[in-house]
């Protein structure tokens, strides 16, 4: 039953796609810069192994005390795990190897698909009064990954404009079916976003062609294009934002982050 005298929860978004280089961590870090940019309080949950979240966002793994690892499974305060990032408004719940052992250890416990919902849901994350937590999922439909749908509203899925790029979103769609059935009725898709984009190349017309046959509104009118300034920015520990803001990247994300927040305030009133 929920509290009455508690505010609101933020809107949690899980960033999901099993295959590995489509663009998750790097939409997670630049959607969640573009947010807070617009003035909005984020919190990136980082749930990959790899932290390359953590790492784009400039927590050095020596500074990476407590983890999401900590939190899931040790039942660690959110206090102790949320780190400040050098974007102002956006916190992280930074992640190390140390989550690579999660999906073992959590079939030994009975809830195990609502570790994240309920570390999610402690009292002490009202005192961040965060309008959106997103979730950058591992590259597989993990438990860990389950966790996240499970605590989530919604679900984002960036889709590389590359060949196959449709073929294994059939795997995702029955998963987020399966969870809805599952642990998680509410759980919709957020949105599709179409990713490292060519516009000189027949193959990514292609892709968004068939995208938005296939998909409808669920795609995004705004596109993220193949753009160096966007491959660059991780290297320097900083949002493309923070990189380069003028750069066509950046601007795609700040349309990002306008037009998801346009398409829930439609979706709300």
């Amino acid at each position: 039953m929920p509290d009455p005298t508690r505010p609101p929860m933020p809107r949690i978004i899980s960033i999901v796609n099993q295959k590995g280089g489509v663009g998750k961590t790097t939409t997670a870090i630049n959607l969640g810069a573009s947010l807070a940019e617009e003035g909005y309080n984020v919190l990136l949950v980082d749930l990959d192994p790899q932290g390359n979240a953590s790492t784009g966002l400039g927590i050095d793994p020596e500074a990476r005390d407590f983890t999401t690892y900590d939190l899931i499974l040790e039942e660690t305060d959110l206090e102790n795990v949320l780190k400040p990032t050098l974007v102002e408004g956006l916190l992280i719940a930074p992640s190390t190897t140390d989550l690579s052992s999660a999906d073992i250890e959590m079939m030994a416990i009975e809830k195990r698909s609502f570790l994240l919902h309920d570390a999610l849901r402690q009292p002490a994350i009202d005192a961040y009064a965060l309008d959106f937590v997103l979730i950058d999922c591992p590259p597989s439909l993990s438990l860990l990954t389950v966790n996240a749908m499970v605590a989530s509203d919604s679900v984002l899925i960036p889709l590389q404009s590359e060949f196959f790029a449709l073929e294994g979103l059939s795997q995702l769609m029955l998963t987020i079916r399966e969870v809805r059935e599952a642990a998680n009725p509410n759980l919709r898709i957020e949105g599709v976003l179409l990713t490292m984009y060519d516009g000189r190349n027949n193959l990514s017309q292609q892709v968004e062609t068939d995208a938005r046959e296939t998909l409808g509104a669920l795609v995004y009118e705004t596109i993220v294009p193949r753009n160096v300034r966007i491959s660059e920015a991780p290297s320097y520990s900083m949002p493309v934002l923070s990189y380069d803001p003028t750069s066509k990247g950046a601007l795609a994300y700040r349309a990002l982050a306008q037009e998801m927040v346009e398409k829930i305030e439609t979706a709300t009133t």
